[in-house]
């Protein structure tokens, strides 16, 4: 498979302040987007600091395993990375005062060949655009979220609810998160979108299907979405990442299928990082 990648972030028509981050590293596959919220400023250090942390690590840790890669190593390796950050953010917010309280949403992606290894903590969102149609591969960790799950409210309701807001995880405001890890299977042609609440709060799924499986260039889609989020009233930062699926060049050899693998020594230095209580019952899970 070949990737093409593109990303947009926008202040937007209220804030003063942009607290959205984005990290693509095209080398490695991998890339994440997070919202930061909480205090002047420190929703951007929140959000800074996991994408930069969630990237690096992935990067560190996929360029040390052998190929090919294990799909569960690298659904582990995703999950241990989006930790790790969650407890970096929660350490420095509880060491500088000036960052009392911020926190994060995070998703983020590392492709494989024909899978998507996808891990999402809040209420950023990743949506496959595939053959015409539009479908969301997260779901939000939010208290609407919860009532639409246990039909206290309709989706009706849900659309003109004023606790739109209110997230029910976020990176960075305990010492430990739950980090909701997925595999999905991709095809030649589909494009993924992630995105901050700022754009899917602003446009309808109809709306953001149309303009992202249209004609135009991926700059020029992701520079539409922006645009008709602003449009709509830009309440909020909006950042935007699209990523096309496409084959490998002519030439240019596929990449390998995922296989597996004995767990390789780049996993203990990630299992390192872990509360040792967590330790056994991770390598019990890779072996």
């Amino acid at each position: 498979m070949h990737y093409e990648y593109c990303s947009r972030t926008d202040l937007g028509r209220v804030r003063s302040n942009n607290e959205d981050a984005v990290c693509i590293d095209t080398q490695t596959n991998v890339f994440v987007l997070a919202d930061g919220m909480g205090g002047y400023l420190a929703g951007e250090v929140a959000a800074d600091m996991a994408t930069t942390q969630v990237c690096d690590d992935m990067k560190r840790w996929l360029a040390e395993l052998p190929k090919p890669l294990a799909i569960h190593h690298v659904r582990s390796a995703l999950e241990i990375c989006v930790e790790n950050a969650n407890r970096a953010i929660f350490d420095a917010a509880r060491k500088q005062p000036q960052c009392a309280g911020m926190g994060t949403t995070l998703v983020a992606g590392v492709l494989c060949g024909d899978q998507l290894v996808l891990a999402h903590v809040g209420d950023s969102r990743c949506y496959r655009v595939r053959a015409g149609g539009l479908e969301q591969l997260t779901r939000d960790h939010s208290w609407l979220q919860q009532q639409l799950d246990f039909g206290l409210i309709t989706a009706q309701q849900a659309a003109v609810s004023t606790q739109r807001n209110l997230v029910t995880r976020a990176l960075g405001v305990a010492r430990s998160v739950r980090v909701e890890v997925n595999e999905h299977a991709l095809q030649s042609g589909d494009l993924l979108l992630l995105c901050s609440d700022g754009l899917s709060e602003m446009l309808h799924a109809d709306e953001l299907c149309a303009m992202a499986d249209s004609n135009a260039p991926l700059q020029g889609k992701a520079e539409r979405l922006v645009e008709a989020a602003n449009h709509q009233g830009g309440r909020d930062n909006i950042s935007v990442l699209l990523v096309q699926v496409g084959p490998a060049p002519e030439g240019r050899p596929d990449l390998p299928p995922l296989a597996p693998q004995r767990p390789h020594p780049a996993h203990a230095a990630l299992l390192a990082k872990r509360p040792k209580r967590s330790l056994l019952a991770r390598w019990l899970r890779l072996s």
